[in-house]
């Protein structure tokens, strides 16, 4: 009976727990709202756990399936289920969120309550976006986890908060749109919304595939963020509160990333050969041009945010690299997804450092610090780790995806493969020219002396961050057996000319 229901229960359960949670109201009982989106995260991650575990790995269809009737007249469902590659990121986005009430615990004094709730009711969301096999079901959940996140930058950020939560409505509102009228237009053809039976489309004409990939294109790549859509993304983190920067590199970048791999590249699998010399030069400019554009920053979070730009240019690099057969590069694509689930660990873990010595000391520019590691010893190790999981260092989790790009990206071109390849020594420049600077050396500014290391709390949050990035470093075979057979059905589906 639980494992009928178990990915509704991934959706709603946050989302409920966030409804009580913003149900006790004012910051007088701060408290009790803390302890119950504890309780509500916990739960909520304590419920994605058996889609690991119980997950069949040798088949690489849906599993975990609900089906029931939402709209008859038009033909829509509320469908549920999961494959190798959707599960993952149900688990890391639960897991996610209960690190962000965690670090949010003691740092938000005001509205705390409806500042936990909001991520509660996003992670809720975000978790349908992903189990969705309705594509209008899946729309109403990629759509809908904006306005929480809207929410948590409008009203918790910084000096341009308003600037930077209009930008990021606008730009991925913008694309959304289009992406709509496609799936209209599909699910007219197939006379389904199902996002099988759009997979399944036969004798789609190049130029309606061209269009519709187009449509497709703009919405995910504005969500990824992709070469030259990416402007919004700097901004939204710099003006974020610290659990805001978390999930929003974390998780809600990688639902744009999925939703190539759902829709664009199975559905239109002609156009995205077609496209694909240009979406590599996009991702390659991501890769070199953003990593040099984040040596220059003197703030540290827009630093982490131009990294992701450069990290995430990994994964659309590693999605449209076709071989000779119509296939994509095995390894790239498999270590795209791998990248993936990488990045959501070590940039959640990189915008929390950056956010501890925030807490302490109310500034981002990096100048302003220096000798950090005198004072809080602690803290500087963890730092240094995941400084060198974003630098791409082997036993870390960020070697993982990236070396099995590079590796497809060689096999694919050897051009393709040093260009990519850049990226793992402008990754290691501007990481560790950063912690250089606010870590080492002496202490210039008198404010730096009186900043007090970790506490449980956050020692606790890095701890298991940690184990995160170097289980998955020193052991991702665990992770790859879940993707591989999903990946593996995906590329030969892709491989089909829909013509």
């Amino acid at each position: 009976m639980f494992f009928n229901h178990i990915l509704s229960l991934t959706i709603w359960l946050p989302i409920l727990a966030g409804v009580l949670v913003l149900a006790t109201g004012s910051d007088e009982r701060a408290p009790l709202a803390r302890i119950l989106a504890f309780l509500g995260a916990a739960a909520s991650f304590a419920v994605t756990l058996p889609l690991f575990t119980h997950f069949d790995r040798t088949s690489g269809g849906y599993q975990f399936q609900e089906l029931h009737a939402w709209i008859p007249a038009l033909n829509l469902n509320y469908a549920l289920g999961v494959d190798g590659i959707s599960v993952l990121f149900i688990i890391l986005n639960s897991f996610i969120t209960l690190m962000v009430v965690l670090a949010g615990w003691q740092v938000i004094q005001k509205r705390a309550a409806q500042y936990m709730a909001a991520f509660l009711i996003m992670t809720g969301l975000i978790n349908g976006a992903f189990a969705a096999r309705d594509a209008i079901l899946f729309y109403v959940f990629f759509e809908g986890m904006l306005i929480p996140l809207y929410l948590i930058i409008g009203m918790w950020g910084g000096a341009r908060r308003m600037y930077a939560a209009m930008k990021l409505f606008l730009y991925t509102l913008a694309g959304s749109l289009l992406m709509l009228i496609a799936l209209i237009y599909l699910g007219a053809q197939a006379e389904s919304f199902m996002i099988t039976d759009l997979q399944n489309l036969k004798n789609i004409p190049l130029g309606v595939q061209q269009l519709l990939f187009v449509a497709f294109f703009l919405s995910f790549a504005v969500k990824v963020p992709m070469f030259p859509v990416h402007t919004w993304l700097p901004d939204a983190h710099v003006e974020a509160p610290t659990g805001g920067s978390m999930v929003l590199a974390a998780i809600t970048l990688k639902v744009g990333a999925y939703g190539f791999l759902r829709f664009a590249l199975p559905i239109l699998p002609d156009a995205s050969r077609y496209f694909a010399p240009a979406i590599i030069v996009l991702s390659l400019i991501a890769v070199v041009y953003i990593g040099l554009v984040a040596l220059v920053q003197t703030d540290m979070k827009k630093l982490v945010a131009y990294s992701s730009i450069s990290h995430m240019g990994f994964v659309t690099l590693g999605f449209f690299m076709f071989m000779a057969d119509g296939q994509p590069e095995a390894w790239g694509f498999k270590g795209a997804i791998m990248q993936m689930i990488s990045h959501g660990f070590v940039s959640a873990a990189m915008f929390f450092c950056i956010g501890v010595m925030y807490d302490r000391l109310h500034t981002r520019n990096i100048a302003d610090y220096g000798g950090v590691v005198n004072v809080m010893p602690k803290f500087a190790a963890f730092m240094m780790l995941f400084g060198m999981a974003n630098a791409g260092l082997p036993a870390t989790s960020g070697f993982v995806g990236e070396f099995m790009v590079i590796m497809g990206a060689t096999h694919y071109h050897l051009g393709v493969g040093a260009l990519a390849a850049v990226t793992l020594i402008l990754g290691a420049s501007y990481t560790l020219w950063m912690y250089k600077r606010t870590i080492f050396g002496d202490i210039t500014n008198p404010h730096v002396a009186e900043m007090k290391d970790i506490n449980c709390r956050e020692f606790a949050v890095l701890a298991i961050l940690a184990v995160a990035v170097l289980g998955m470093g020193l052991y991702p075979e665990p992770f790859i057996a879940v993707v591989h057979q999903a990946a593996n059905d995906l590329m030969a589906q892709i491989a089909q000319s829909k013509i």
